[in-house]
C-alpha cells in the first residue's frame, strides 16, 4: 500500500515499513485513526521502502528490523549517509540487547516491541516528535543494565566540556525522565532544559535523546549512582 497524500502544514506524515501483512495493516490503521497523522505509505520490504523514500519526505518511519530482503538497519544507514531528516521508531519482535543497541546506535529515535498496544504506538510517535525517546519497558531495562556500569571516567565529561548541569541532565534522561520531569527535579523552566539539551547534543555530536544516552554509556558518563 502506497499513497501520494499531500500532508497538511502541522500534521505528521508517517511511513510504515513492516513485512507481516496483519501488523502492517494494524500500524497503518493506527496512523489513519489519529488526528494530525497522515499515512504516506505502508510497504513490506527494504527495497519498497527505499523506493518510496525517494519519492516522499515523511516525518516519521515506523520500521521493522526483520525484513524479507534485508535488515531494517540498512534503512537507518541510508538515512545517516544521505542526511535524511525523518525520525525512526523501530517496532520489532526483536527485543534482545544486541538488536536494541544496534538500532539506537544506527540512529533510531525509539524502540517498541510489537506487543505494544495501539495507544502506546500513537503515544510513542508523539513523544518522538516532541524530542523524547520512546521505549518499551523491557527495552528500557536492557538500556539501564548497560548504563549501570561503574562511573569513574569524569575525565571524559571534562574533555567534552560538559558542565555539571549538562552532566546532570544527561544522567536524568538516561534514567528515562522526560524534559518536563527533569525541569521539575532540577527546579528549572522547561525552555531552560531544552536549551541545555541542545548544547549537550552538540557536544556529544548526536541528534536524539536515544543517541545521547547510548553515547554516554559508551563513554562511561552515566550509571547507577
Amino acid at each position: 500500500m502506497e499513497s501520494g497524500v499531500t500532508v497538511a502544514a502541522n500534521s505528521v506524515g508517517v511511513v510504515v515499513v513492516e513485512d507481516e501483512p496483519g501488523t502492517r495493516e494494524r500500524l497503518a490503521s493506527i496512523i489513519a485513526a489519529q488526528t494530525g497523522f497522515h499515512l504516506l505509505g505502508a510497504v513490506g520490504s527494504l527495497t519498497a521502502a527505499r523506493q518510496l523514500l525517494q519519492q516522499i519526505e515523511p516525518d516519521v518511519v515506523l520500521l521493522d528490523l526483520g525484513l524479507p530482503d534485508g535488515s531494517g538497519l540498512a534503512l537507518l544507514e541510508d538515512k545517516r549517509r544521505q542526511g535524511l531528516v525523518f525520525e525512526v521508531l523501530v517496532i520489532s519482535v526483536l527485543g534482545d540487547e544486541r538488536s536494541v543497541l544496534a538500532a539506537i546506535e544506527a540512529g533510531a529515535g525509539g524502540y517498541l516491541l510489537k506487543d505494544a498496544d495501539n495507544a502506546a504506538v500513537a503515544r510513542a510517535i508523539v513523544q518522538l516528535r516532541e524530542g523524547g525517546a520512546p521505549l518499551s519497558p523491557t527495552i528500557a531495562v536492557h538500556l539501564m543494565r548497560r548504563l549501570q556500569a561503574p562511573v569513574g571516567r569524569t575525565s571524559e565529561s571534562e574533555s567534552l566540556g560538559l558542565s555539571p548541569r549538562e552532566l546532570e541532565l544527561l544522567r536524568l534522561i538516561a534514567k528515562g525522565l522526560s524534559y518536563e520531569e527533569v525541569a521539575q527535579v532540577l527546579g528549572l523552566r522547561y525552555n531552560t532544559i531544552t536549551s541545555y539539551a541542545k548544547e549537550l547534543y552538540r557536544k556529544l555530536q548526536v541528534h536524539s535523546r536515544a543517541e545521547a544516552v547510548f553515547e554516554a554509556q559508551q563513554l562511561g558518563l552515566v550509571g547507577d549512582r
